[in-house]
């Protein structure tokens, strides 16, 4: 016994607590099981003050490996824990009777995983921070069924719902009867033999994930900001009845039963924007094989993780490990300003790597092959104007994770990966691109530097690979625009002309680019933001007629947030969980006018990460601070710069039914956040574009054809750009 009341009765070891024991503590709580060295260490059963008990493995004090919490509130979790937290396998059981079985990650759900709710409804998806987000699908005690996209537990983007009696997918058929199996096998175990039945579950969600991965592939997971569990205590995990189970009336509210079975929905933060009857105005037939078809194709994504056996497998090994070399060989160097020798056919790094290694490479699994790098210093130069750490840079693409491939390659046949962070593009050129690119490379160093808010693709090296037989693949690494914990929920591509410049409605998709012609939006945004931006455009514009490049455009995303007047009564409460006080909500809508958005001063380390930002913004009007945040409740905040997170106001002009967003005389105006810049600019005006010119004149209007040339191109992109963002009255 102990000065302060403790009390110890077991074995011990060379005077300390070691063995089988029990300790009773003066608070009331007690600890009966194993010992090491003065630690709870191995098998016990733990009694908390609150009434908690758990039951399981321990190692240093701390809940570790697999074991049972009841806790005080009567909800119950079975599964693996890690450093006193909930993490791996395992299932929650809420008092109300509501359970989740799934992963888990730092006490909160983490993964993949199944809720399911007392009324008979099940939700299966990726889960992000106690949030439901990614891809996923919800089946409803009535027989009905939603397949769709999920973001911090809201529906948002396109998806299928099926009424009672259609034909589902036959690959989810077979995941939902295993899911429920799980649920119900884990439900009927009890307490009774705790640890067997938890084995049985584990096992079978073992089975689960790998059937479901044969059609599941992951998307680009986001933090999410609203925690679901709160393990101060070390005890036990408080409910939050505000987020416990995932706002189920969020996830599970779709109405109408109707003549037709299956619906195509489009959701925008939750609220449903766009219904229509599947294969009805979409030029599909509506049969159980393309709606078969139409599910493996969405589960698919527009990306596929590259794995062994895949056709890009070795090449993608190489890349890494050339890349790895390059950077590696390149960062211990003293940083100084370029020379002009560095951008000459001298600057150029070159090493052969074979399987068994040299005497400078290490061995590897892959094929015999060649490297080359393109003026490594000019570059390192470059990712450090941006602020790329050497080691970020190296993990993002050559770490143990593979790259994604896009499914389909672009119009000029190259092919485009993508690292599993999704900061960084690569994608594969043509000679003639690597030409133009390296002759072009000193001014645009030039440019990129003397103007940081620039709207050009971001390079950050270019590669070369020799493989046997002489063929030769040449690379180059791009900064992602798109990387950003938004959804973007519509892609266009905007070249100015408006020759073939639309998108057939049998090709749209909700990973579609779309062009020119398909835009039925125009975007109002701050004036100092609009003249700033036309600024920027202007003097891009400008470098790239120098250079006699054509054919880029203007790639531009667009995330739309909820309206105001459709916004749930949950908007509050995530608000709320971003911490933002009821003072700064009152005055958000008093000063957010017809923006919708709300604006801070920025907080250097607060915003949520951005990929390659450089640069400041301009000031805003109406916030008065030279560069601010954007908030948004129930996601976090943002650093507003020129074509990243930029706030704006999408107006509907006409009606576009390639790309109609909401259903007709509804909602015609929306909050959107921008992200925008120019692509492409590896297409010089020469010979063969001159030709083209002069035989598509001969049809078509020369003013509407996208080969002109370079003044010409460019006075009639930034015309086009205006009315697209045109000036407030």
């Amino acid at each position: 016994m102990w000065t302060d009341g403790t009390l110890y009765y077991g074995e011990w070891d060379t005077r300390k607590m070691t063995g089988r024991g029990a300790i009773q503590w003066p608070s009331g709580a007690s600890y009966d099981g194993d010992l090491c060295g003065g630690f709870i260490d191995g098998a016990g059963t733990f009694k908390g003050v609150d009434g908690s008990l758990y039951k399981g493995s321990w190692r240093m004090n701390k809940k570790h490996g697999m074991g049972t919490m009841v806790y005080a509130n009567s909800d119950t979790y079975e599964g693996f824990w890690n450093e006193g937290l909930p993490e791996g396998f395992g299932k929650y059981t809420w008092a109300d009777g509501n359970a989740y079985i799934g992963s888990w990650k730092s006490g909160k759900m983490n993964g993949r995983g199944v809720m399911k709710w007392t009324n008979g409804d099940t939700l299966d998806c990726d889960w992000v921070n106690g949030l439901a987000h990614g891809k996923g699908f919800c089946k409803y005690a009535s027989g009905a069924c939603y397949i769709g996209m999920w973001d911090r537990g809201l529906k948002d983007g396109h998806g299928m719902f099926y009424q009672p009696g259609s034909k589902m997918p036959c690959n989810l058929e077979v995941s939902e009867c295993v899911t429920d199996h799980d649920v119900s096998s884990a439900s009927s175990s009890g307490n009774e033999n705790a640890n067997r039945g938890l084995l049985f579950l584990l096992q079978n969600l073992c089975n689960t994930w790998r059937i479901r991965s044969l059609f599941h592939r992951p998307r680009r997971i986001s933090n999410g900001t609203a925690p679901l569990f709160d393990d101060n205590s070390g005890n036990h995990l408080s409910e939050d009845s505000s987020t416990v189970p995932l706002t189920a009336d969020e996830c599970f509210q779709d109405n109408g039963v109707d003549k037709v079975l299956v619906y195509e929905r489009e959701y925008v933060q939750g609220v449903l924007i766009s219904e229509k009857p599947k294969g009805h105005d979409s030029g599909m037939p509506d049969s159980g094989k393309t709606q078969e078809h139409t599910w493996q194709k969405q589960a698919g994504g527009p990306m596929e993780t590259i794995y062994k056996g895949h056709r890009s497998y070795y090449l993608m090994l190489n890349l890494q490990l050339g890349i790895r070399y390059t950077v590696g060989k390149i960062t211990p160097v003293p940083l100084r300003e370029v020379r002009s020798n560095d951008f000459g056919p001298r600057a150029r790094i070159r090493m052969y790597f074979p399987c068994e290694g040299s005497q400078y490479t290490p061995p590897h699994c892959s094929v015999n092959f060649f490297w080359k790098d393109y003026c490594p210093m000019v570059f390192r130069n470059l990712r450090e104007m941006f602020h790329i750490d050497a080691a970020d840079y190296m993990m993002s693409i050559c770490g143990d994770d593979s790259l994604k491939e896009l499914s389909s390659p672009g119009k000029s046949g190259s092919i485009f990966y993508l690292s599993q962070d999704e900061r960084f593009v690569i994608k594969t050129l043509r000679k003639a691109e690597l030409k133009i690119l390296l002759k072009m490379l000193p001014k645009y160093y030039n440019h990129v530097r003397a103007y940081d808010n620039t709207l050009i693709t971001k390079f950050f090296g270019v590669h070369r690979i020799t493989l046997k037989g002489g063929r030769k693949v040449r690379f180059v690494v791009m900064g992602n625009m798109f990387c950003t914990e938004l959804r973007i929920h519509r892609k266009y591509d905007l070249k100015g002309s408006t020759q073939g410049r639309s998108t057939k409605k049998q090709n749209i998709n909700e990973n579609t680019t779309l062009k020119d012609l398909d835009l039925s939006y125009v975007f109002h945004v701050d004036k100092p933001w609009r003249d700033a931006l036309f600024r920027q455009i202007s003097l891009d514009c400008m470098f790239l007629e120098s250079q006699s490049i054509i054919d880029y455009s203007m790639l531009l995303g667009i995330h739309f947030r909820a309206p105001s007047h459709l916004k749930t009564s949950s908007s509050h409460q995530n608000s709320l969980e971003s911490g933002i006080s009821d003072t700064d909500l009152l005055q958000y809508e008093e000063k957010s006018s017809w923006k919708g958005f709300m604006l801070v001063a920025h907080e250097p380390g607060t915003t949520v990460g951005g990929s390659h930002i450089r640069g400041s913004m301009v000031r805003a009007s109406e916030a008065g601070y030279e560069e601010v945040d954007l908030v948004l409740p129930g996601t976090g905040r943002f650093r507003v710069q020129l074509g990243v997170n930029m706030p704006a106001r999408a107006l509907k002009v006409r009606e576009d039914m390639n790309t109609e967003l909401e259903n007709p005389n509804s909602i015609e105006e929306y909050d959107v956040v921008l992200y925008l810049g120019i692509i492409d600019i590896l297409q010089e005006y020469n010979v063969s574009k001159r030709v083209e010119h002069a035989v598509k004149s001969l049809k078509f209007d020369p003013l509407s054809i996208s080969a002109v040339d370079p003044s010409s191109y460019a006075k009639r992109f930034v015309k086009f750009l205006e009315s697209v963002f045109p000036e407030q009255d």
